[in-house]
């Protein structure tokens, strides 16, 4: 995808198809290439959330929960979520588990300028004022 596409990320969501070991052998491609392009500060410490989808096909599984447990726990304890996006397991998990460590992560970065105090704009319903640029009437 290359470096614009992933700038800024703060955490990245990996996804296999459980019932595909072929995608699950690529999910360190996948992460490798990711961390070259986004080319963080430590790699090692990057926030990463690993997704198996297909967890209702119960009976065509071809990747164990030892090898998935195994990954992640060569990858700083990567969290791992069984997911079915058409049963709708475990994605609202999922998904909250990345924006936490989104979150965290974002509030660690030393590069995060807070305003010491909020601007808001101010809203009325007054007209707006004409102009008289142009010598119009």
């Amino acid at each position: 995808m290359g470096q614009n596409f992933y700038r800024n990320s703060e955490a990245c969501l990996l996804v296999f198809d459980l019932t595909s070991k072929e995608t699950f052998n690529s999910i360190e491609n996948w992460r490798k290439e990711f961390l070259a392009a986004l080319n963080p500060k430590d790699p090692e410490s990057y926030p990463f959330v690993l997704a198996g989808n297909k967890s209702d096909m119960k009976e065509d599984i071809k990747v164990t929960n030892e090898e998935i447990e195994a990954y992640c726990k060569e990858h700083n304890n990567m969290p791992y979520f069984a997911t079915s996006a058409k049963d709708d397991i475990n994605l609202e998990e999922t998904f909250n588990k990345l924006a936490d460590l989104a979150y965290e992560r974002n509030t660690q970065s030393e590069q995060v300028l807070l305003p010491e105090k909020p601007k808001y704009l101010k809203v009325t319903n007054e007209p707006k004022k004409k102009c008289c640029i142009g010598g119009g009437n």
